[in-house]
Protein backbone atom coordinates (compact mmCIF):
# COMPACT_ATOMS: atom_id res chain seq x y z
CA UNK A 1 0.00 0.00 0.00
CA UNK A 2 1.10 3.54 -0.74
CA UNK A 3 2.06 5.69 2.23
CA UNK A 4 1.51 9.46 2.31
CA UNK A 5 4.68 11.25 1.32
CA UNK A 6 6.30 8.15 -0.12
CA UNK A 7 8.38 8.39 -3.30
CA UNK A 8 7.00 7.27 -6.67
CA UNK A 9 7.72 3.62 -7.53
CA UNK A 10 11.30 3.37 -8.77
CA UNK A 11 10.22 1.99 -12.13
CA UNK A 12 8.33 5.22 -12.77
CA UNK A 13 11.37 7.52 -12.67
CA UNK A 14 12.42 7.45 -16.37
CA UNK A 15 9.00 8.36 -17.79
CA UNK A 16 8.28 10.76 -14.93
CA UNK A 17 11.61 12.58 -15.35
CA UNK A 18 11.34 12.73 -19.14
CA UNK A 19 7.86 14.22 -18.81
CA UNK A 20 9.38 17.06 -16.76
CA UNK A 21 12.53 17.56 -18.84
CA UNK A 22 10.95 17.65 -22.30
CA UNK A 23 8.59 20.60 -21.63
CA UNK A 24 11.70 22.51 -20.55
CA UNK A 25 13.07 21.82 -24.02
CA UNK A 26 9.78 22.80 -25.63
CA UNK A 27 9.00 19.27 -26.85
CA UNK A 28 5.45 19.26 -25.47
CA UNK A 29 4.01 16.42 -27.55
CA UNK A 30 6.82 14.05 -26.53
CA UNK A 31 6.46 15.18 -22.91
CA UNK A 32 2.75 14.33 -23.05
CA UNK A 33 3.53 10.84 -24.34
CA UNK A 34 5.99 10.31 -21.48
CA UNK A 35 3.47 11.64 -18.95
CA UNK A 36 0.83 9.25 -20.32
CA UNK A 37 3.32 6.38 -19.95
CA UNK A 38 3.93 7.47 -16.36
CA UNK A 39 0.18 7.46 -15.62
CA UNK A 40 -0.26 4.02 -17.20
CA UNK A 41 2.56 2.67 -15.04
CA UNK A 42 0.98 4.16 -11.91
CA UNK A 43 -2.35 2.59 -12.88
CA UNK A 44 -0.67 -0.83 -12.94
CA UNK A 45 1.21 -0.36 -9.65
CA UNK A 46 -0.87 1.84 -7.34
CA UNK A 47 -4.13 0.79 -5.65
CA UNK A 48 -7.32 2.05 -7.37
CA UNK A 49 -8.12 4.67 -4.72
CA UNK A 50 -4.62 6.14 -4.49
CA UNK A 51 -4.49 9.92 -4.11
CA UNK A 52 -1.25 9.88 -6.09
CA UNK A 53 -3.13 8.34 -9.01
CA UNK A 54 -5.78 11.06 -8.78
CA UNK A 55 -3.05 13.72 -8.80
CA UNK A 56 -1.44 12.00 -11.81
CA UNK A 57 -4.72 12.11 -13.74
CA UNK A 58 -5.09 15.82 -12.97
CA UNK A 59 -1.47 16.55 -13.94
CA UNK A 60 -2.03 14.82 -17.29
CA UNK A 61 -5.27 16.76 -17.83
CA UNK A 62 -3.43 20.03 -17.07
CA UNK A 63 -0.66 19.08 -19.49
CA UNK A 64 -3.16 18.48 -22.30
CA UNK A 65 -4.97 21.72 -21.45
CA UNK A 66 -1.66 23.63 -21.55
CA UNK A 67 -1.29 22.76 -25.25
CA UNK A 68 -5.00 23.54 -25.83
CA UNK A 69 -5.84 19.86 -26.35
CA UNK A 70 -9.01 20.12 -24.27
CA UNK A 71 -10.68 17.09 -25.83
CA UNK A 72 -7.87 14.83 -24.56
CA UNK A 73 -7.74 16.68 -21.22
CA UNK A 74 -11.42 16.09 -20.41
CA UNK A 75 -11.45 12.32 -19.67
CA UNK A 76 -8.34 12.52 -17.44
CA UNK A 77 -9.80 15.40 -15.43
CA UNK A 78 -13.05 13.46 -15.07
CA UNK A 79 -11.09 10.42 -13.84
CA UNK A 80 -9.33 12.58 -11.23
CA UNK A 81 -12.65 14.03 -10.11
CA UNK A 82 -14.33 10.61 -9.84
CA UNK A 83 -11.40 9.17 -7.88
CA UNK A 84 -11.23 12.09 -5.44
CA UNK A 85 -15.00 12.15 -5.00
CA UNK A 86 -15.14 8.42 -4.19
CA UNK A 87 -12.21 8.51 -1.75
CA UNK A 88 -12.39 12.00 -0.20
CA UNK A 89 -16.07 12.89 -0.50
CA UNK A 90 -17.92 15.64 -2.36
CA UNK A 91 -16.56 18.54 -0.33
CA UNK A 92 -12.80 17.99 -0.44
CA UNK A 93 -10.36 20.70 -1.50
CA UNK A 94 -8.83 18.25 -4.01
CA UNK A 95 -12.24 17.93 -5.64
CA UNK A 96 -12.54 21.73 -5.74
CA UNK A 97 -9.25 21.91 -7.66
CA UNK A 98 -10.50 19.21 -10.05
CA UNK A 99 -13.70 21.15 -10.68
CA UNK A 100 -11.83 24.39 -11.31
CA UNK A 101 -9.66 22.65 -13.93
CA UNK A 102 -12.75 20.98 -15.40
CA UNK A 103 -14.28 24.45 -15.75
CA UNK A 104 -11.20 25.63 -17.68
CA UNK A 105 -11.41 22.56 -19.95
CA UNK A 106 -15.13 23.05 -20.63
CA UNK A 107 -14.37 26.70 -21.47
CA UNK A 108 -11.77 25.52 -23.98
CA UNK A 109 -14.39 23.21 -25.48
CA UNK A 110 -16.83 26.18 -25.60
CA UNK A 111 -19.24 24.35 -23.29
CA UNK A 112 -19.73 27.45 -21.19
CA UNK A 113 -22.77 26.42 -19.14
CA UNK A 114 -20.95 23.31 -17.90
CA UNK A 115 -17.82 25.40 -17.29
CA UNK A 116 -19.70 27.89 -15.11
CA UNK A 117 -21.43 25.08 -13.19
CA UNK A 118 -18.09 23.42 -12.34
CA UNK A 119 -16.54 26.77 -11.42
CA UNK A 120 -19.39 27.65 -9.05
CA UNK A 121 -19.21 24.22 -7.38
CA UNK A 122 -15.46 24.65 -6.96
CA UNK A 123 -15.87 28.09 -5.37
CA UNK A 124 -18.57 26.78 -3.03
CA UNK A 125 -16.23 24.11 -1.62
CA UNK A 126 -13.31 26.55 -1.33
CA UNK A 127 -15.45 29.02 0.61
CA UNK A 128 -16.75 26.24 2.88
CA UNK A 129 -13.18 25.27 3.81
CA UNK A 130 -12.11 28.89 4.22
CA UNK A 131 -9.80 28.84 1.21
CA UNK A 132 -9.66 32.59 0.67
CA UNK A 133 -6.28 32.93 -1.03
CA UNK A 134 -5.04 32.94 -4.60
CA UNK A 135 -6.96 29.80 -5.62
CA UNK A 136 -10.33 31.36 -4.82
CA UNK A 137 -9.39 34.68 -6.44
CA UNK A 138 -8.32 32.91 -9.63
CA UNK A 139 -11.52 30.84 -9.61
CA UNK A 140 -13.54 34.07 -9.42
CA UNK A 141 -11.55 35.54 -12.32
CA UNK A 142 -12.16 32.30 -14.26
CA UNK A 143 -15.90 32.72 -13.61
CA UNK A 144 -15.79 36.26 -15.02
CA UNK A 145 -13.96 35.02 -18.12
CA UNK A 146 -16.59 32.32 -18.64
CA UNK A 147 -19.32 34.97 -18.42
CA UNK A 148 -17.43 37.03 -21.02
CA UNK A 149 -17.34 33.99 -23.32
CA UNK A 150 -21.11 33.66 -22.80
CA UNK A 151 -21.64 37.32 -23.76
CA UNK A 152 -22.64 38.33 -20.21
CA UNK A 153 -20.31 41.31 -20.16
CA UNK A 154 -22.02 43.44 -17.49
CA UNK A 155 -22.19 40.46 -15.10
CA UNK A 156 -18.50 39.79 -15.70
CA UNK A 157 -17.56 43.40 -14.96
CA UNK A 158 -19.55 43.28 -11.69
CA UNK A 159 -17.70 40.13 -10.60
CA UNK A 160 -14.34 41.67 -11.51
CA UNK A 161 -15.04 44.93 -9.65
CA UNK A 162 -15.81 42.85 -6.56
CA UNK A 163 -12.58 40.84 -6.96
CA UNK A 164 -10.56 44.05 -7.45
CA UNK A 165 -11.52 45.12 -3.91
CA UNK A 166 -10.00 41.93 -2.44
CA UNK A 167 -6.58 41.93 -4.14
CA UNK A 168 -3.43 43.87 -3.30
CA UNK A 169 -2.70 47.00 -5.31
CA UNK A 170 0.35 45.74 -7.24
CA UNK A 171 -0.44 42.01 -7.26
CA UNK A 172 -0.44 39.87 -10.39
CA UNK A 173 -4.06 38.97 -9.56
CA UNK A 174 -4.99 42.66 -9.85
CA UNK A 175 -3.34 42.78 -13.28
CA UNK A 176 -5.39 39.74 -14.35
CA UNK A 177 -8.57 41.42 -13.08
CA UNK A 178 -7.95 44.48 -15.27
CA UNK A 179 -7.02 42.34 -18.28
CA UNK A 180 -10.32 40.46 -17.96
CA UNK A 181 -12.19 43.71 -17.42
CA UNK A 182 -10.59 45.09 -20.58
CA UNK A 183 -11.76 41.98 -22.43
CA UNK A 184 -15.36 42.58 -21.33
CA UNK A 185 -15.19 46.28 -22.23
CA UNK A 186 -13.57 45.61 -25.61
CA UNK A 187 -16.44 43.29 -26.47
CA UNK A 188 -18.80 46.16 -25.66
CA UNK A 189 -16.72 48.42 -27.95
CA UNK A 190 -15.84 50.74 -25.04
CA UNK A 191 -12.42 51.55 -26.48
CA UNK A 192 -11.36 54.28 -24.06
CA UNK A 193 -12.21 52.25 -20.95
CA UNK A 194 -10.52 49.20 -22.48
CA UNK A 195 -7.25 51.11 -23.01
CA UNK A 196 -7.33 52.50 -19.46
CA UNK A 197 -7.71 48.99 -18.00
CA UNK A 198 -4.89 47.68 -20.19
CA UNK A 199 -2.59 50.50 -19.11
CA UNK A 200 -3.26 49.74 -15.42
CA UNK A 201 -2.46 46.07 -16.07
CA UNK A 202 0.76 46.95 -17.95
CA UNK A 203 1.93 49.25 -15.15
CA UNK A 204 1.61 46.36 -12.68
CA UNK A 205 3.17 43.77 -14.99
CA UNK A 206 6.18 45.96 -15.79
CA UNK A 207 7.19 45.90 -12.11
CA UNK A 208 7.15 42.09 -12.11
CA UNK A 209 9.17 41.39 -15.27
CA UNK A 210 12.23 40.33 -13.27
CA UNK A 211 10.53 38.44 -10.42
CA UNK A 212 7.86 36.62 -12.46
CA UNK A 213 8.99 36.68 -16.11
CA UNK A 214 6.96 33.63 -17.18
CA UNK A 215 3.65 34.98 -15.85
CA UNK A 216 4.33 38.48 -17.17
CA UNK A 217 5.29 37.23 -20.63
CA UNK A 218 2.03 35.27 -20.93
CA UNK A 219 -0.01 38.19 -19.57
CA UNK A 220 1.58 40.52 -22.14
CA UNK A 221 0.31 38.17 -24.85
CA UNK A 222 -3.26 38.56 -23.67
CA UNK A 223 -2.88 42.33 -23.32
CA UNK A 224 -1.48 42.40 -26.85
CA UNK A 225 -4.47 40.51 -28.24
CA UNK A 226 -6.80 43.06 -26.63
CA UNK A 227 -4.84 46.00 -28.07
CA UNK A 228 -5.21 44.24 -31.41
CA UNK A 229 -8.97 43.96 -30.77
CA UNK A 230 -9.24 47.78 -30.44
CA UNK A 231 -7.01 48.29 -33.52
CA UNK A 232 -3.92 49.43 -31.60
CA UNK A 233 -1.66 47.25 -33.74
CA UNK A 234 1.65 49.00 -33.02
CA UNK A 235 1.16 48.55 -29.26
CA UNK A 236 0.12 44.94 -29.82
CA UNK A 237 3.25 44.19 -31.87
CA UNK A 238 5.52 46.02 -29.41
CA UNK A 239 4.18 44.02 -26.44
CA UNK A 240 4.47 40.75 -28.34
CA UNK A 241 8.11 41.47 -29.19
CA UNK A 242 8.72 42.27 -25.53
CA UNK A 243 7.04 39.02 -24.51
CA UNK A 244 9.07 37.01 -27.04
CA UNK A 245 12.31 38.46 -25.70
CA UNK A 246 11.34 37.35 -22.18
CA UNK A 247 10.21 33.88 -23.27
CA UNK A 248 13.52 33.28 -25.06
CA UNK A 249 15.23 33.51 -21.66
CA UNK A 250 12.88 30.90 -20.09
CA UNK A 251 13.82 27.38 -21.31
CA UNK A 252 10.48 25.76 -20.36
CA UNK A 253 8.59 28.32 -22.47
CA UNK A 254 10.04 27.26 -25.81
CA UNK A 255 6.62 25.92 -26.86
CA UNK A 256 5.24 29.47 -26.63
CA UNK A 257 8.02 31.11 -28.64
CA UNK A 258 6.82 29.70 -31.95
CA UNK A 259 3.25 30.83 -31.34
CA UNK A 260 4.36 34.35 -30.41
CA UNK A 261 6.74 34.66 -33.38
CA UNK A 262 3.90 33.48 -35.63
CA UNK A 263 1.51 36.07 -34.21
CA UNK A 264 4.07 38.88 -34.60
CA UNK A 265 4.65 37.84 -38.20
CA UNK A 266 0.91 37.74 -38.88
CA UNK A 267 0.33 41.21 -37.37
CA UNK A 268 3.24 42.68 -39.33
CA UNK A 269 1.77 41.13 -42.49
CA UNK A 270 -1.67 42.49 -41.61
CA UNK A 271 -0.30 46.02 -41.16
CA UNK A 272 1.60 45.98 -44.46
CA UNK A 273 5.09 45.40 -43.00
CA UNK A 274 5.56 42.39 -45.25
CA UNK A 275 9.37 42.24 -45.45
CA UNK A 276 9.64 42.52 -41.67
CA UNK A 277 7.06 39.75 -41.19
CA UNK A 278 8.94 37.03 -43.12
CA UNK A 279 11.82 36.36 -40.64
CA UNK A 280 9.32 36.02 -37.78
CA UNK A 281 7.16 33.59 -39.78
CA UNK A 282 10.16 31.54 -40.92
CA UNK A 283 11.42 31.38 -37.34
CA UNK A 284 7.94 30.42 -36.10
CA UNK A 285 7.72 27.44 -38.46
CA UNK A 286 10.96 25.92 -37.15
CA UNK A 287 10.12 26.54 -33.49
CA UNK A 288 6.59 25.12 -33.82
CA UNK A 289 7.76 22.03 -35.71
CA UNK A 290 10.25 21.37 -32.91
CA UNK A 291 7.66 21.86 -30.15
CA UNK A 292 4.50 20.38 -31.66
CA UNK A 293 5.63 18.24 -34.59
CA UNK A 294 5.62 18.94 -38.36
CA UNK A 295 1.91 18.12 -38.88
CA UNK A 296 0.46 20.36 -36.15
CA UNK A 297 -2.29 22.59 -37.54
CA UNK A 298 -0.48 25.69 -36.26
CA UNK A 299 2.46 24.90 -38.53
CA UNK A 300 0.03 24.81 -41.46
CA UNK A 301 -1.31 28.27 -40.65
CA UNK A 302 2.20 29.74 -40.47
CA UNK A 303 3.12 28.20 -43.83
CA UNK A 304 -0.08 29.74 -45.20
CA UNK A 305 0.86 33.20 -43.88
CA UNK A 306 4.36 32.82 -45.34
CA UNK A 307 2.74 32.06 -48.69
CA UNK A 308 0.64 35.22 -48.40
CA UNK A 309 3.76 37.25 -47.57
CA UNK A 310 5.64 35.89 -50.60
CA UNK A 311 2.65 36.71 -52.84
CA UNK A 312 2.75 40.30 -51.56
CA UNK A 313 6.47 40.36 -52.39
CA UNK A 314 5.79 39.16 -55.98
CA UNK A 315 7.43 35.80 -55.33
CA UNK A 316 4.66 33.43 -56.49
CA UNK A 317 6.95 30.41 -56.84
CA UNK A 318 8.06 30.67 -53.19
CA UNK A 319 4.42 31.31 -52.26
CA UNK A 320 3.30 28.16 -54.08
CA UNK A 321 5.84 26.11 -52.13
CA UNK A 322 4.54 27.49 -48.83
CA UNK A 323 0.86 27.03 -49.74
CA UNK A 324 1.61 23.44 -50.82
CA UNK A 325 3.29 22.72 -47.48
CA UNK A 326 0.39 24.37 -45.65
CA UNK A 327 -2.13 22.24 -47.53
CA UNK A 328 -0.15 19.09 -46.81
CA UNK A 329 -0.25 19.83 -43.06
CA UNK A 330 -3.90 20.93 -43.03
CA UNK A 331 -5.03 17.87 -45.00
CA UNK A 332 -3.73 15.78 -42.08
CA UNK A 333 -4.53 18.01 -39.10
CA UNK A 334 -7.83 19.60 -40.18
CA UNK A 335 -8.99 17.38 -43.04
CA UNK A 336 -9.20 18.19 -46.77
CA UNK A 337 -12.74 19.61 -46.54
CA UNK A 338 -12.12 22.02 -43.64
CA UNK A 339 -12.80 25.59 -44.80
CA UNK A 340 -9.24 26.73 -43.95
CA UNK A 341 -7.77 23.82 -45.93
CA UNK A 342 -9.94 24.76 -48.90
CA UNK A 343 -8.86 28.41 -48.66
CA UNK A 344 -5.23 27.29 -48.68
CA UNK A 345 -5.89 25.18 -51.77
CA UNK A 346 -7.46 28.28 -53.33
CA UNK A 347 -4.33 30.28 -52.51
CA UNK A 348 -2.22 27.56 -54.14
CA UNK A 349 -4.33 27.75 -57.29
CA UNK A 350 -3.96 31.55 -57.28
CA UNK A 351 -0.17 31.28 -56.97
CA UNK A 352 0.07 28.89 -59.93
CA UNK A 353 -2.25 31.18 -61.90
CA UNK A 354 0.05 34.15 -61.19
CA UNK A 355 3.07 32.07 -62.31
CA UNK A 356 1.32 31.17 -65.56
CA UNK A 357 1.24 27.47 -64.61
CA UNK A 358 -2.35 27.17 -65.76
CA UNK A 359 -2.64 23.37 -65.80
CA UNK A 360 -1.65 23.19 -62.13
CA UNK A 361 -3.81 26.21 -61.31
CA UNK A 362 -6.81 24.49 -62.89
CA UNK A 363 -6.10 21.21 -61.10
CA UNK A 364 -6.08 22.86 -57.67
CA UNK A 365 -8.99 25.14 -58.53
CA UNK A 366 -10.92 21.97 -59.39
CA UNK A 367 -10.06 20.57 -55.96
CA UNK A 368 -11.46 23.75 -54.41
CA UNK A 369 -14.69 23.25 -56.37
CA UNK A 370 -14.98 19.61 -55.32
CA UNK A 371 -14.40 20.49 -51.66
CA UNK A 372 -16.98 23.29 -51.57
CA UNK A 373 -19.43 21.01 -53.36
CA UNK A 374 -19.06 18.57 -50.45
CA UNK A 375 -20.23 21.32 -48.08
CA UNK A 376 -23.69 21.26 -49.65
CA UNK A 377 -25.98 24.34 -49.39
CA UNK A 378 -23.77 26.00 -46.75
CA UNK A 379 -20.96 26.32 -49.30
CA UNK A 380 -23.11 27.46 -52.24
CA UNK A 381 -21.67 31.00 -52.46
CA UNK A 382 -18.09 29.76 -52.20
CA UNK A 383 -18.80 27.11 -54.84
CA UNK A 384 -20.09 29.71 -57.30
CA UNK A 385 -17.01 31.88 -56.75
CA UNK A 386 -14.69 28.88 -57.17
CA UNK A 387 -16.33 27.93 -60.48
CA UNK A 388 -16.06 31.56 -61.66
CA UNK A 389 -12.33 31.58 -60.89
CA UNK A 390 -11.92 28.23 -62.66
CA UNK A 391 -13.48 29.66 -65.82
CA UNK A 392 -11.18 32.69 -65.62
CA UNK A 393 -8.09 30.47 -65.42
CA UNK A 394 -9.40 28.35 -68.29
CA UNK A 395 -9.84 31.43 -70.51
CA UNK A 396 -6.28 32.58 -69.73
CA UNK A 397 -4.94 29.09 -70.42
CA UNK A 398 -6.68 28.91 -73.81
CA UNK A 399 -5.40 32.36 -74.74
CA UNK A 400 -1.80 31.19 -74.27
CA UNK A 401 -2.21 27.99 -76.24
CA UNK A 402 -1.40 27.62 -79.92
CA UNK A 403 -4.19 26.26 -82.18
CA UNK A 404 -2.44 22.86 -82.27
CA UNK A 405 -2.23 22.58 -78.49
CA UNK A 406 -5.79 23.84 -77.99
CA UNK A 407 -7.13 20.43 -78.97
CA UNK A 408 -5.79 18.96 -75.72
CA UNK A 409 -8.72 18.63 -73.31
CA UNK A 410 -8.46 20.87 -70.27
CA UNK A 411 -9.74 19.41 -66.98
CA UNK A 412 -13.33 20.29 -66.12
CA UNK A 413 -14.48 21.02 -62.56
CA UNK A 414 -16.89 18.05 -62.57
CA UNK A 415 -14.06 15.53 -63.08
CA UNK A 416 -12.73 13.24 -60.35
CA UNK A 417 -9.99 14.82 -58.26
CA UNK A 418 -6.46 14.01 -59.40
CA UNK A 419 -4.47 12.28 -56.68
CA UNK A 420 -1.16 14.14 -56.56
CA UNK A 421 0.98 15.53 -53.76
CA UNK A 422 0.83 19.37 -53.70
CA UNK A 423 4.14 19.65 -51.85
CA UNK A 424 5.96 17.59 -54.51
CA UNK A 425 4.28 19.56 -57.30
CA UNK A 426 5.41 22.83 -55.69
CA UNK A 427 9.00 21.59 -55.45
CA UNK A 428 8.90 20.61 -59.12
Amino acid sequence: MEKPGSKPPSGDFPAHMLANVKPALGRREEALADLRASVELKESILPPGSRELGAAYRDLAEAHASVLDFKQALPFCQKALELHESTLGKNSVELAHDRRLLGVIYTGLEQHEQALEQNEMSQKVMKKWGVAGADLIHAEIDAANIKIAMGKFDEAVRVLKDVAKKVEKDSDARALVFISMAKALANQEKVGDTKRCLQIACDILEKKEVSEPDKVAEAYLEVSSLYEMVNEFDKAISLMKRSLGMLERIPQSQHLEGNVAAKIGWLLLLTGKVTESVPYLEDAVERMKESFGPKHYGVGYVYNNLGAAYMEMDRPQSAAQMFALAKEVMDVSLGPHHSDTIETCQSLANAYNTMGSYALAMEFQKRVIDSWRNHGPSGADELREAIRLYEQIKIKALAFMSPGVEAIALPEPQEQEVDSDPAKIAQQ
